[in-house]
């Protein structure tokens, strides 16, 4: 059959299985929302603030589906406001599939109105990317752009089209949507060689991140915890894989993970990395790192091998493939002196002390955990909450703490919950944890979440500072505290209201308790503005640059 460009763009996302997109229309991309009215009773078009909130929206929906997030924007500023979005997700592994409106062909390399050169802006931070100029070829490179997305180590891909080809017509076949699965190919030989290693291994540690998550491969994981007794940590990326009850759980690793969890790992004698990337937040000191370990790195991006730390034996493929084809050769142990050993420094770990007159953060995570229920969603800006929601909120699935980890995007959270609330159908309830310095950079989400009747809990931990900045400040900077201290005087229970949102404002633990309790009533967005003492602290802390022997507890 013969299909406008648009038409086929339409077509495709549905073969390809897309029922949600998000974005902003404009001038380039009016063909392609004429047709999303055409099939909108297939393809709903959710319509954000910003195109970077659109971009955060796709994100967020990929990291709770496991399914590629659709953003469509228009050209010119619309595609331009897509990159950081765009970088999130790539620094992130997420799939994405970024859809840029163009001039139309005769006018590109003319400096017409709302041109920018896409493609050139988003080579470093998509796995690919295409610029469409014949109709007859805009179907297969869209289903190139989905299979690459999700192929390998999953990132974003993104397809420009010109506005005269969304208009042009050609012939248009539907296609069966292919499937992505990778295949690990692995040698007997090198899988023994690593469970040789570990068998042998008396104070092994099991490191693992975001890739064990993108490849479903949790429940693998915990069982050879169970059958190795093997203690693990984890990246930010993959908190919820293993339970917080579990006594293997050391807990998030790293600059701010706890002193157990960087110190397992400093006295272990093997590490099995597994889904992760060895990033300066993790390994910062990469000479001390692990120093008395062998190190087994099992990742799906060859790049990755040797990259940031120099390891001992390598695997690559899918981690869940790795870790099955692993479990026949490994024995069945007991690790009892090392794990009496991690027993016993949980006890000399960090343990923040408690003061129900006002709303200290960890006070706030755990009723926050205990009254959203095992099933809620977790999604955070960046800054000092995003640490105090990874150390004490007890996750118990796996996708269900969104937050931006490789770029660190202040401003990602709205957007990101936004996503999360369609890719859930709005079955489970999705909290928003954000500061006053990342809320003030995306706030204007705020109408898409009314205007959708979404039911997200915005808590907005206000210390008024720019908290992480003004840690470093007083630890580094003798307390110089240069453009962290803004002093704005946003009333956000206020703001919120004029959005057509409920807003509170808290001061105490139980006045957070109360609000909580009737924001969970709600059908729509609340905001909770939650005074945080300035000078509060994310501790442990492990300085830049520096290893576990210079661990920061106070």
């Amino acid at each position: 059959m013969k299909l406008t460009g648009a038409d086929i763009i339409a077509e495709v996302l549905i073969e390809q299985g897309v029922d949600t997109i998000f974005g902003y229309p404009g001038g380039a991309v009016l063909n392609i929302y004429d047709s999303l009215y055409k099939y909108r009773d297939r393809i709903q078009h959710v319509m954000t603030a910003h195109e970077q909130g659109a971009a955060h929206a796709a994100d967020g929906y990929a990291r709770i589906t496991g399914k590629t997030g659709v953003v469509l924007s228009t050209s010119g500023p619309g595609a331009t406001n897509l990159v950081t979005g765009i970088a999130t997700a790539y620094m992130d592994s997420i799939p994405m599939v970024a859809i840029t409106g163009n001039v139309g062909t005769s006018l590109i390399g003319k400096d017409s109105f709302q041109e920018v050169f896409i493609t050139g802006i988003t080579m470093p931070i998509t796995k690919h990317n295409y610029t469409v100029r014949d109709v007859n070829k805009l179907a297969d490179t869209l289903r190139d752009a989905f299979r690459i997305a999700q192929s390998g180590r999953k990132g974003p891909v993104l397809v420009d089209v010109p506005k005269d080809v969304t208009a042009a017509v050609a012939e248009f076949e539907r296609k069966l949507a292919g499937k992505f699965k990778y295949v690990t190919n692995l040698e007997e030989q090198d899988i023994r060689r690593v469970t040789d290693a570990l068998n042998r291994a008396e104070r092994p540690v099991i490191y693992f991140g975001g890739g064990v998550v993108a490849s479903g491969a949790g429940e693998d994981l915990r069982e050879l915890v169970r059958k190795a007794d093997i203690p693990a940590a984890y990246t930010l990326m993959a908190a919820g894989v293993m339970g917080y009850e579990d006594p293997h759980n050391l807990g998030l690793l790293g600059m701010h993970g706890g002193l157990v969890s960087n110190l397992a790992v400093d006295q272990a004698d093997l590490v099995l990395a597994f889904g992760t990337r060895f990033d300066d937040r993790v390994a910062s000191d990469t000479e001390k790192f692990a120093r008395n370990a062998k190190v087994v790195h099992i990742d799906i991006d060859p790049s990755e091998v040797n990259k940031n730390v120099r390891v001992d034996y390598s695997l690559v493929g899918d981690a869940g493939d790795v870790i099955r084809a692993m479990l026949p050769f490994v024995e069945e142990k007991r690790h009892e002196e090392w794990m009496n050993w991690i027993n016993e420094k949980k006890k000399a770990d960090y343990h923040p002390v408690d003061d129900d007159r006002v709303i200290r953060p960890h006070q706030l995570m755990r009723s926050l955990c205990r009254m959203a229920g095992e099933d809620a969603v977790y999604v955070t800006d960046v800054g000092q909450h995003q640490m105090w929601a990874a150390q004490y909120i007890r996750h118990v699935k796996p996708r269900s703490f969104l937050t931006s980890g490789g770029l660190g995007t202040m401003g990602y959270g709205y957007g990101a919950a936004i996503g999360a609330t369609f890719g859930c159908g709005g079955k489970r309830r999705v909290i928003h944890i954000t500061g006053d310095g990342s809320f003030h950079m995306n706030m204007n989400e705020a109408c898409t979440a009314v205007s959708y009747h979404l039911p997200i809990i915005t808590v907005i931990m206000n210390n008024q500072v720019l908290g992480m900045v003004r840690q470093w400040q007083t630890a580094f900077y003798d307390g110089r505290y240069s453009s962290t201290d803004p002093h704005r005087k946003t009333n956000f229970a206020k703001v919120a209201e004029g959005f057509g949102a409920k807003g509170f404002r808290c001061e105490t633990l139980a006045e957070f308790e109360t609000a909580m309790e009737q924001a969970l009533k709600e059908d729509g967005p609340v905001w909770i503005d939650c005074a945080i003492e300035k000078d509060e602290k994310v501790l442990p802390m492990i300085p830049a640059g520096a290893s576990v022997d210079e661990i920061m507890l106070n």
